[in-house]
């Protein structure tokens, strides 16, 4: 009987996440509210809970975020990710600088102590790899030039994640230096030879994983970047970060057939990841904190769309690949998810969960929207102002009154001699 409920639950979660996509694509627009808001009436304290799929929604959801990073990667080679490293560093110092300080000052205003700023300031800071890689593909833009410049920013970040969630846990955890400078060594050490791995053996691990056979590339590539991700994870690194090398380690063919072959399982267990987000999210609890939470996505929205301008600009981007890497940096979604999360399980602040909660859902709906209309809303602002500017030129300058026209010039005496 559980098994009959389980999918009837599912296969309606499926069938629904299809209607939607197609209602999505008839505006051309990004399913992704869609799917948040199907997860939110359908999960806690929703119109019609669901119960008997939560379990394997939550382990699709995770796949869902690894196959995003995996894509991702794929779309870039070793030696592009360290030359962008090289080149986009300072652009992580600026998004750091613009996006974390928000997060830290508004808890510290709401009166919350440091250990929670330090939560919400990673709140604000790190960009949703998940959701862009989304919005990216769904707009056709991974071959644009600004997006190795949101991939360089977004890349920068999963890796301080590496650094920010060992401190983090220590901080909430309250254990010694000792004990968290071990556990800090430790992430920075796995992502490093992780790192290594790709950069220096790439060509290896690419021969080692091709095949002709579909069926058996599929299985060898899901499994590998499962693995890696996994262990990445048990060791306090990121699976998505573990998930990302992997793809950046395989190239040429192997790239291009894993691409072909992973696009409709990335596809749904990413729909999957966006409903789970959804499902875990109560809507009764969402009220009381959602003017903070929106003043603070405001702002941060704003210094999000400045940092990809900045870095797109470093680049030497055009200004129209600007704004859209700027937009496109906007969402929030799973990476600060885990992080109030640690901060809930702690009991660190009752009400920094509901509010980084409100906060990711405005901004995860807000980023799509962000990445599609930055660009055109400022060419629109362009043109009006190109448009004025030469209408107040042309306004005459006001007549002169009889006095001042028999004044004299500056260049001609009294008699109007020159």
């Amino acid at each position: 009987m559980h098994s009959a409920v389980f999918l009837i639950e599912f296969g309606a979660i499926i069938l629904g996440l299809g209607l939607l996509g197609r209602l999505a694509g008839r505006f051309r627009f990004s399913p992704i509210p869609l799917y948040l808001l199907a997860g939110l009436a359908f999960g806690t304290g929703g119109l019609l809970p669901m119960g008997a799929s939560e379990e394997f929604v939550a382990i699709g959801a995770e796949i869902g975020v690894i196959l995003l990073l995996l894509m991702l990667g794929l779309e870039y080679t070793a030696t592009d990710l360290v030359s962008n490293l090289k080149t986009q560093y300072p652009a992580g110092l600026v998004d750091f600088t613009l996006n974390a300080v928000p997060g830290a000052v508004a808890a510290l205003l709401m009166g919350w102590g440091p250990v929670a700023a330090v939560v919400l300031a990673g709140v604000t800071w790190i960009s949703s790899s998940g959701v862009i890689a989304k919005v990216m593909g769904d707009l056709g833009r991974l071959g644009n030039r600004e997006t190795p410049v949101v991939l360089s920013v977004l890349v920068l970040e999963d890796l301080a994640m590496a650094v920010y969630l060992p401190i983090v846990t220590a901080l909430l955890a309250g254990v010694g230096l000792a004990a968290g400078s071990l556990t800090l060594a430790i992430a920075l050490g796995v992502a490093g030879a992780v790192l290594f791995v790709a950069v220096r053996y790439g060509r290896v691990i690419s021969r080692f994983v091709s095949s002709d056979d579909p069926e058996k590339l599929l299985l060898v590539v899901l499994g590998l970047t499962l693995l890696v991700a996994g262990i990445a994870q048990q060791l306090q690194v990121s699976a998505a970060v573990g998930a990302f090398l992997v793809g950046i380690a395989l190239s040429g063919e192997v790239a291009e057939g894993t691409h072909t072959l992973l696009s409709p399982l990335r596809d749904l267990f990413a729909a999957v990841f966006f409903v789970f987000f959804g499902l875990h999210t109560d809507p009764a609890s969402i009220p009381p904190v959602l003017l903070p939470a929106l003043a603070l996505a405001l702002v941060t929205a704003g210094t999000k769309i400045a940092t990809g301008y900045w870095a797109a600009k470093r680049a030497g981007v055009g200004v129209k690949g600007r704004w859209r890497a700027g937009g496109t940096l906007v969402a929030r979604g799973e990476f600060s998810i885990v992080i109030a999360g640690l901060a809930v399980t702690a009991g660190i602040e009752p009400a920094l969960g509901p509010l980084a909660t409100a906060y990711v859902l405005i901004l995860v709906v807000i980023g799509p929207l962000t990445a599609r209309y930055t660009e055109p809303l400022a060419a629109w602002f362009r043109q009006r102002r190109a448009v004025r500017t030469p209408l107040l030129a042309a306004v005459p300058s006001p007549a002169k009154s009889p006095e001042s026209a028999a004044e004299p010039a500056p260049d001609q005496d009294p008699a109007g001699r020159p």
